[in-house]
């Protein structure tokens, strides 16, 4: 999975942010999967939209400042980012109409659509409606996480 396989695992919004927050089931979990990605033992991309994620939740928080440290470092370490383009734009489009009756966000449709533009099948998230979305594989950062 990822693991400098040549093949990257998108990372959703929710792994960096669960990193960075309060104490939480998924803080530890989250965190060693950052460090990983960091000292490069697992390949990860991101798109633009997980960055507009993270500032419009930390300033919707005003919490700036702690916005522009962690996309700063979102930015710094995850060596994937991918842009958001019309042909993505396109392909959500047909995953909104297909999944979200079913209540997947048109957020994370649009990142399943990078993904599949882009190769990839893998995602390390939190949320369980990715399980929903055909030839997309979940991975929970808890089920990942070593443990102490």
């Amino acid at each position: 999975m990822g693991e400098k396989d040549g093949e990257a695992v998108f990372l959703d919004v929710n792994v960096p942010m669960y990193a960075a927050g309060k104490d939480h089931p998924y803080k530890a979990p989250c965190a060693w999967l950052m460090e990983e990605i960091a000292e490069g033992r697992l390949e990860a991309a991101v798109d633009t939209e997980i960055i507009q994620e993270m500032l419009y939740r930390y300033g919707a928080l005003q919490l700036w400042d702690i916005g522009v440290t962690i996309t700063t470092n979102l930015v710094e370490i995850v060596p994937i980012i991918y842009p958001v383009t019309p042909g993505d734009m396109r392909i959500a489009i047909e995953l909104f109409r297909q999944y979200a009756p079913r209540g997947v966000t048109a957020r994370d449709l649009l990142h399943v659509a990078v993904m599949q533009n882009n190769g990839l099948n893998t995602i390390v998230s939190t949320d369980k409606h990715f399980d929903q979305v055909e030839g997309v594989i979940r991975f929970d950062p808890q089920t990942l996480f070593p443990g102490d």
